[in-house]
């Protein structure tokens, strides 16, 4: 779920996110922009306790940082184990979340550890755009893991199709995706 449903029906998201954890299926919530963090704290305490996985970038991890982990804003690895460790309601797997940060490394943390990825610089005049960046790398991602995929290839994954999204106008895409990772 975006963290953007937060403002309008987070009681939906509490009926959804209640099967889903009954269900024992996979939800993932995106943070979405620093305001959500902001002015709907609460509602995204919420929705993060149904959360297997939480997206963010680093805006968003700063914010987070700031509001509930004692003013931290610098230490993304530290915030990102602060939101492992929330309470969950499915306990049947643990939370992972993932924190891009543009060309510099991918944050995830899990089960208590914080590994880094780098990510493949990509030349300066092959900007085009950059938004959609962290939707594409979401989506990357997501779709490594539906196939099985272990962390190492699904944040791969991800950095193609942010790498990737970037290069082009808007978020269009000109044909069939082509990554083989």
């Amino acid at each position: 779920s975006a963290g953007f449903f937060l403002t309008v029906s987070v009681d939906s998201l509490v009926q959804v996110g209640t099967k889903i954890a009954e269900q024992n299926k996979v939800m993932a919530l995106n943070l979405s922009a620093p305001f959500i963090v902001d002015f709907f704290g609460d509602q995204l305490a919420t929705a993060i306790e149904f959360a297997d996985f939480v997206f963010g970038n680093e805006s968003e991890a700063a914010a987070y940082g700031k509001k509930n982990c004692d003013g931290e804003e610098e230490d993304l690895g530290k915030i990102a184990l602060a939101i492992c460790a929330l309470p969950k309601k499915n306990d049947k797997r643990s939370r992972t979340v993932v924190f891009t940060q543009g060309s510099k490394s991918t944050i995830v943390a899990k089960d208590g550890k914080v590994t880094e990825y780098s990510v493949e610089a990509i030349a300066a005049d092959k900007l085009v755009d950059t938004n959609g960046a962290g939707d594409a790398f979401v989506g990357g991602f997501l779709a490594q893991m539906v196939l099985g995929k272990d962390l190492e290839a699904s944040v791969k994954a991800g950095h193609w199709a942010a790498g990737y999204i970037i290069q082009q106008s808007g978020t269009t895409l000109p044909g069939p995706c082509e990554y083989s990772g």
